[in-house]
């Protein structure tokens, strides 16, 4: 005699990817427009699948996602619209205008914020202290290429100790004097 056991049907759980990587700075919107409002560090140059993270770490914040514009010269693919967490955010792209380590992002809620994207290829060292450059209060204002630019200048340094050939996973400028600033909020570590 043999016995039948009904089991339940599995569940579809569609695949999330991890956490997004984040460090904001700790003032609100309303207090003033700095250059960056903090930096987000991608896992790939996917957009359409690193955007979910992202939005699902800002939108308790900042208020829903809508829109969402970026410089197209490290993103393969720039599709007009992105699902995300069921809503539609409009993806728009700008070649001089907009920053080529930058996310600009729209909400209703709380307006408009400037990311410096650290490059997924950037190794964790470097992308942590620009992640404290650009998320930092206090310090001159610099641009996301000029943080990107000075963090490449400083593995290119003799004096750093170190020196990267054309294999180097390092792309994004760095920031001068960031080892004696404080240790800004950091999300998704």
């Amino acid at each position: 005699m043999s016995a039948t056991i009904s089991r339940p049907p599995l569940r579809a759980v569609p695949f999330r990817t991890p956490t997004a990587r984040l460090a904001l700075r700790s003032e609100s919107p309303a207090a003033g427009h700095a250059e960056l409002d903090g930096a987000w560090w991608p896992r790939s140059r996917d957009l359409t699948s690193e955007l979910s993270g992202l939005a699902d770490m800002l939108d308790p914040l900042w208020g829903r996602i809508t829109r969402i514009a970026v410089n197209p010269r490290h993103w393969p693919i720039l599709p007009p619209r992105i699902v995300v967490n069921g809503h539609v955010v409009r993806v728009g792209w700008f070649t001089s205008e907009l920053d080529p380590h930058e996310i600009l992002l729209l909400s209703y809620t709380a307006g408009r914020w400037d990311l410096l994207v650290i490059p997924p290829e950037t190794g964790a060292p470097s992308a942590a202290r620009l992640m404290a450059a650009a998320s930092a209060d206090t310090g001159p204002a610099m641009t996301a290429t000029a943080l990107v630019t000075a963090e490449r200048a400083r593995h290119a340094s003799p004096e750093a100790g170190v020196t990267h050939g054309s294999g180097s996973a390092l792309s994004s400028q760095g920031s001068p004097s960031s080892h004696g600033r404080n240790q800004r909020r950091a999300v998704g570590r």
